[in-house]
C-alpha cells in the first residue's frame, strides 16, 4: 500500500508537476484538494486536470463566503493595499487555504 499525500492543488504547472513527482519519485498515492476563495477559476476543469494527472480524489472546498467575511472585510478596513492600490487577497487567501488543506 502507497502512502498518501495530499496536496493544495491549484491546476497550474507547478502543482500539476508535484503531482507527478509525488507519483513517481515516492510512489505516493496523491489526494488534491482546491480551495475555492473566489479566484474565478472553473472548478470542474480543476477537477478532471487532477484526475488525468492520477490523483486518487479531489476535493472541492468552497470557502468564499469566509473568505470575505473574514480576511477581506478586515483588509480593506485596515486599508491593507499593496503599493496603495493594489488588494492583497492573493497574500490573506494562503492562511485560509492552508487551513482547510
Amino acid at each position: 500500500m502507497a502512502e498518501k499525500g495530499i496536496l493544495a492543488f491549484s491546476g497550474g504547472l507547478d502543482t500539476s508537476v508535484v503531482i507527478k513527482y509525488l507519483q513517481e519519485e515516492y510512489n505516493m498515492d496523491v489526494i488534491t484538494v482546491t480551495v475555492d476563495v473566489g479566484q474565478g477559476d472553473d472548478q470542474k476543469k480543476i477537477e478532471a486536470k487532477a484526475k488525468k494527472l492520477g490523483v486518487i480524489k479531489h476535493y472541492n472546498i468552497d470557502a468564499r463566503k469566509e473568505f470575505v467575511e473574514n480576511f477581506i472585510f478586515p483588509s480593506i478596513k485596515a486599508n491593507a493595499l499593496y503599493q496603495k492600490k493594489y488588494c492583497l487577497a492573493t497574500a490573506l487567501a494562503r492562511p485560509l487555504i492552508a487551513e482547510k488543506v
